[in-house]
This record gives C-alpha cells, structure tokens and sequence, in this order.
C-alpha cells in the first residue's frame, strides 16, 4: 500500500525534474563576426562641363528640367550618373589604384537627399583578383549606411556581407570620397 501512495509522488519528482532541466537551458547566442573585413576608399569626380581630363563619373541621365552637366536642383531628384572611381587603400585621390569602382547611382526621391547604387569594385592589384558587388538604398543624410555585398568573382566568388558607407570627403557637388568598409560572411581564402 505504501508503494502505490509513492508512484504518484514519484512520477511528479520525475516530471518536474524533467521540466526544470529544460526550463534552466539557457540557448545559446550566437553572434556572427565577419570572416573578412576590408576597409577601401572611392574617389568619384562627377563631369560639370570643364574637368573632362579628371572626371570619373558622368550624368547620362536628367528629369527635363535639368541638364546633363549640372545635377539636377534640389535633392538631384530623377539624375542617373554612371561611374568609373579609382578604388585606394587610404584617402588620398592620389595612391596607386587596386581596382575601381564602377556602376550607376540614381537620385530617387524628390523630398529626401537620397540615392539608390549598384555597383562593383573590379580589382586589378596583385594581391586581389576578382569583384565584388553591392546594391542598395544610400541616404545620403546619414553619417554611415549600409549596402548589401551580393555576390563577386574570382578570389571573391559568391560574397555575401554588408558595406558600411561613409563619406570621408566632398567638395561641392563635384567631388566626394567615400570610405567603403566591407564585412563578408564567407570563407574563401583571401
């Protein structure tokens, strides 16, 4: 008789073991840190009709209100530049080049100062071979944005992160600099 009063007993001992051992697992948190992180600067030179020897970017795009030397009034609402920027290890316009940023930019939004990019940094240096390629929304306003790495090539064949975005520098609306600092989630060996 004393044994039946002690199964139940026994059976609730079990059951709330069994339940405070799942309840007391904390789950594990796992931050991701990236596998590669690359810090390079962009030198764009935007065309304005008298500097066709440096420019590095062009407006092959205007709203019919503008025209394709001068960005477009306010906000630069409806301009499409393309360009062809000198990528640098550091800040200076004037280091050796490891590759170049190419792709277009386009002015989107009538209200705010903002743009959308797609483009690729192409290397040619000794060290790095390949691209690697973004796209994303860049308000401009904000101190740093972030654009996604969608893909690349060669020692960066299908990369996948995110590019802090920073301007460094700009002069007027003819040139600016940005500092471009990219963290990949992959594991290729470069």
């Amino acid at each position: 008789m004393e044994t039946q009063k002690s199964i139940p007993s026994l059976i609730l001992f079990l059951l709330l073991l069994f339940t405070n051992s799942f309840a007391l697992q904390i789950p594990k948190v796992h931050t991701r840190e990236p596998c590669r992180r690359l810090v390079y600067y962009f030198h764009d030179i935007i065309y304005n009709g008298q500097n066709s020897k440096n420019a590095t970017a062009a407006i092959v795009g205007a709203p019919a209100w503008a025209n394709k030397t001068i960005l477009a009034g306010q906000n630069h609402f409806g301009d499409l530049v393309v360009f062809d920027d000198p990528i640098t290890l550091d800040n200076n316009l004037h280091s050796a080049p490891i590759g170049r940023a190419q792709g277009f930019y386009i002015y989107d939004k009538k209200d705010v100062f903002t743009a959308w990019l797609g483009f690729s940094f192409v290397f040619n240096s000794t060290d790095l071979k390949g691209s690697l390629n973004f796209a994303g929304a860049d308000p401009l306003m904000n101190k740093t944005r972030d654009v996604s790495v969608i893909g690349g090539t060669g020692d960066f064949l299908m990369a996948r992160g995110v590019a802090t975005l920073m301007t460094d520098a700009f002069e007027g609306e003819v040139y600016f600099r940005l500092r471009v600092d990219v963290k990949l989630g992959m594991t290729n060996n470069i």
